[in-house]
């Protein structure tokens, strides 16, 4: 039986080695920081993932928001971060046991490259009866201050897990680990996660809503527009609970236009 485990072992390396990303690829926090400051961090703070999902539509953006990824826990704050990117394939048996977390390629590896203020993203391609991290390993993300994990699988050990307080959303939890379902290959590299492609050095925002992408390119844009659209609903909202009604308010048009211009000076 030793020797079948270190087979294993020896298989998982072979066929996980060449999606390992190079050197320059693996992220870093140095990379992390040059992306996204502290200023447009407290800035995307401020700006819900609905408004995100209809500035991005207005761009031709419709396939943001990662589907079964959800809160864990009630009431989690809004949090926004870099994507770190990790990858699960289908389980094969002979590489999905537990022999393979020791392998250079796997999820306690992937961990100890998580920078600082990053949000780990999982494609775990939508299974959920295998749960992808546990208590301790989400442990041990909240002391590298990984800011959330996002994935459109599941957890396991749902009393440890919420006890770390690490923010996660996901599309529930199971008893079984991982190697039960999915077979991990790699970090750092292009995503799937909830249908939606997540790219190392995206910028996630999650809310009660879910989680959503802001591709880097588009990351002025929401800091510029994200905000004037809450100011704008804010100010809708205020009329409507002032007995306005909705035609010619929600979308404004030239007359109500003019009125919220007027409003902001």
């Amino acid at each position: 039986m030793h020797g079948c485990g270190k087979e294993f072992a020896t298989a998982l390396d072979a066929m996980a080695a060449p999606r390992k990303m190079p050197a320059r690829s693996i992220c870093t926090g140095a990379v992390f920081s040059m992306s996204l400051t502290p200023e447009a961090i407290a800035t995307l703070s401020r700006v819900s993932t609905a408004t995100i999902t209809t500035v991005l539509l207005k761009k031709g953006l419709r396939n943001v928001w990662m589907r079964g990824s959800r809160p864990l826990r009630p009431g989690q704050k809004r949090l926004v971060g870099p994507a770190f990117t990790l990858r699960f394939v289908p389980a094969r048996e002979d590489l999905a046991t537990p022999e393979s977390w020791s392998s250079p390629i796997s999820t306690r590896t992937a961990i100890e490259a998580m920078p600082d203020g990053c949000i780990a993203v999982v494609d775990a391609m939508g299974i959920t009866d295998a749960g992808i991290f546990g208590d301790i390993l989400c442990a041990r993300m909240v002391k590298r201050g990984v800011a959330a994990l996002v994935t459109d699988g599941v957890v396991r050990d749902l009393e440890g897990v919420l006890g770390t307080s690490l923010p996660v959303w996901c599309d529930g939890y199971a008893a079984p680990p991982s190697v039960a379902g999915l077979t991990f290959v790699g970090w750092g590299e292009p995503i799937g996660c909830g249908g939606v492609a997540i790219f190392p050095d995206d910028i996630i925002v999650a809310d009660q809503d879910g989680a959503v992408v802001i591709p880097k390119a588009f990351l002025d844009l929401i800091l510029a527009e994200g905000a004037e659209q809450e100011r704008m609903e804010a100010w809708i909202v205020d009329q409507v609970n002032n007995g306005a009604v909705l035609p010619g308010l929600y979308p404004m048009n030239a007359e109500t236009k003019a009125r919220y211009a007027a409003s902001k000076k």
